[in-house]
């Protein structure tokens, strides 16, 4: 029933922002206890957590990439934004938005239900 579906640019320049939404359906991003996460795997690598947007709106982000990255929400399209700066090649990888539960105090670790079926971004001129 909960299907998560993520869009946006599949190139992006270095020094630009990456920029993709998550478009929910089946369940509302502002209903408890539900998270809204990113989270990205590179090329030959294991997945890494980007950040979540929880239901209330507030917003946890991995400490190695809080400084340029911004998750966002609109609550009337039942949506959630991922925006990522000044990318490098090093950020070239699929891309992912899920649902999760919180599991831990800190906010930055998360039991996942549902998946996105991801999408490839490459960071390239």
């Amino acid at each position: 029933q909960v299907q998560l579906q993520e869009s946006g640019p599949g190139l992006v320049k270095p020094s630009q922002t990456l920029s993709l939404t998550c478009t929910v359906s089946g369940y509302s991003i502002t209903m408890n206890p539900y998270s809204w996460s990113w989270v990205r795997q590179p090329p030959g690598k294991g997945l890494e957590w980007i950040g979540a947007i929880r239901y209330s709106g507030d917003t946890y982000y991995s400490p190695s990439l809080k400084s340029r990255t911004s998750i966002s929400r609109d609550t009337s399209k039942n949506q959630f934004t991922l925006q990522l700066s000044s990318v490098t090649p090093e950020d070239t990888a699929v891309y992912y938005c899920a649902r999760g539960v919180s599991v831990a105090a800190t906010r930055d670790e998360y039991e996942y239900d549902y998946w996105g079926q991801g999408t490839q971004v490459t960071v390239s001129l």
